[in-house]
């Protein structure tokens, strides 16, 4: 009788086979995207104590990957300018140029800002490339123009007029303390270089003398009393306080012998009057006799018959036209707003959609349209609250899966090449350029970033290793963690999108 043993132990060796191949199937099996995604949460220390909000859905069907409070409001920062941008690209179109005149009248000669932000030393399109020239070289080729005309002499003054937008040069909810820095600079339809001016505070020669200060751009228009003394060693602590409106500033404190120079970028509280400033200094170099001073003109809501409606349609600016200048194409000027994430011109967007579709130059007049235009792309504005148009304000909130839905609009819209082109690019440009260190494959990520204090975000587009889209959201507010710890981890869940 066969024994019944070698047909025992051949099962049992299967058996083992089975089990051992079993397990090892298990540990090699991938793990999908969402267990990806909570596990980087769940080992995560910097956002253990953080509210989160996400949603990522593939575009070719809209089904949604993930979710995480994806129906609650959060403080967007910066990606607020996904609106303002989407808004203005597809309200006025990527064609849409602003424009800047001067015009002589009555003896005045009249700067006219028609919102061009583009009044600077900015490269165009956008380039990677650090800024270089002379942030004034768009007022001196106005005066070329002025002087090439023929004007001998202004009998009157050098006007700065910014009335294309009412005078209300600060968002709701923004801070004031935000006010002194270029990041808060005032609103207006004339800019130059952004509204910025840097304070360079450089040690003197020897311990004990007063620090050395530069203005850039280098001209005399704020008084400045220094009281910065030059040290033996230790680290800068310099202050700077006073009133920008009465163009006044107080700099004090220590600067280290031999030490790097510290930089401040200040905002410019008027200006147009800024603008009219410079206009005038460059024809008076040019041999142009001008008798009167430069000044500003503002146009107030109390001058307006009917702030909600707006006035009709602007008459020609009277007088004869002596120069003009062409801002860059919208499509251009968008790069800047969302790759550098420049407050000042998301919210000169907000305000030109008000101008150019509801002849009020207002953020309400923007804020308006922008409400509309989110109801016609089906975004419920229980979804929303919009005071701003740059994300400064913490008054503006909104939902993960808001801006999901506006991503995948703009991704199906006729503007999508040039839509995806005004995003950062991941380890590439923009305020992704020193994110995802060591990860080429992060160019597949195009996404605008958030930060406030306490606040970051980044949303946008995520190309997957299978040749798929994603369209993302990732916001986060009340984080206790270092930035960098937090940006990490925002990077890392990028990165797990790609895979």
């Amino acid at each position: 009788m066969p024994s019944w043993k070698p047909s025992r132990r051949i099962a049992y060796a299967f058996f083992a086979v089975a089990v051992i191949l079993l397990l090892t199937g298990a540990r090699r099996r991938p793990l999908s995207l969402k267990e990806n995604i909570d596990r980087e949460i769940a080992t995560s220390s910097a956002i253990r104590s953080a509210y989160l909000g996400m949603q990522v859905s593939r575009l070719s069907d809209g089904k949604v990957l993930y979710q995480r409070n994806p129906g609650h409001l959060f403080v967007p920062a910066s990606n607020t300018k996904l609106f303002t941008t989407a808004l203005a690209l597809t309200r006025l179109g990527p064609d849409y140029r602003f424009v800047t005149t001067v015009v002589a009248d009555h003896g005045d000669l009249i700067l006219i800002g028609g919102g061009d932000p583009s009044l600077s030393a900015r490269t165009y399109p956008y380039s990677t490339d650090p800024t270089t020239g002379d942030p004034l070289k768009p007022i001196e080729d106005l005066a070329d123009q002025v002087v090439a005309g023929g004007l001998k002499s202004v009998q009157g003054n050098v006007v700065g007029d910014d009335s294309r937008y009412p005078w209300a040069p600060y968002a709701d909810g923004w801070n004031s303390a935000d006010e002194l820095w270029e990041y808060g600079a005032p609103v207006s339809a004339l800019m130059i270089n952004d509204n910025r001016l840097d304070l360079t505070i450089a040690p003197g020669n020897a311990e004990g003398e007063l620090a050395h200060l530069t203005l850039t751009p280098q001209f005399e228009f704020m008084h400045i009393d220094n009281r910065v003394r030059t040290v033996s060693a230790g680290a800068v602590n310099t202050h700077i306080g006073g009133s920008m409106d009465a163009r006044q500033l107080q700099v004090w404190g220590t600067i280290p012998l031999g030490g790097a120079a510290d930089q401040d970028p200040l905002a410019i509280s008027d200006p147009a009057l800024f603008a009219a400033a410079l206009l005038r200094d460059a024809l008076i170099r040019r041999g142009v006799n001008v008798s009167g001073p430069a000044v500003a003109r503002h146009r107030y809501l109390d001058d307006i018959a009917d702030p909600e409606r707006g006035d009709p349609p602007p008459a020609p600016a009277p007088g004869t036209e002596l120069a003009r200048r062409l801002s860059p194409p919208l499509s251009e000027l968008l790069q800047v707003v969302n790759k550098v994430s420049q407050n000042l011109h998301a919210e000169v967007m907000l305000r030109e959609v008000g101008a150019a579709r509801r002849n009020i130059g207002t953020a309400a007049a923007g804020l308006a349209e922008l409400h509309d235009f989110l109801a016609e792309i089906a975004i419920p504005d229980d979804e929303y609250e919009f005071v701003d148009g740059s994300g400064l304000s913490r008054g503006t909130l909104v939902e993960p899966q808001a801006i999901v839905k506006l991503l995948q609009y703009m991704w199906n819209s006729p503007n999508r090449e040039a839509w995806v082109g005004l995003l950062p690019v991941g380890g590439q440009d923009g305020s992704l350029r020193k994110r995802f260190k060591d990860h080429p494959e992060a160019a597949r990520i195009h996404a605008k970033t958030g930060s406030l204090s306490h606040v970051r975000a980044l949303s946008g587009y995520a190309q997957m290793s299978h040749g798929g889209t994603v369209a993302f959201s990732i916001l986060l507010n009340n984080y206790l963690a270092p930035d960098a710890d937090v940006a990490r981890f925002l990077d890392n869940i990028g990165l797990k999108l790609l895979r």
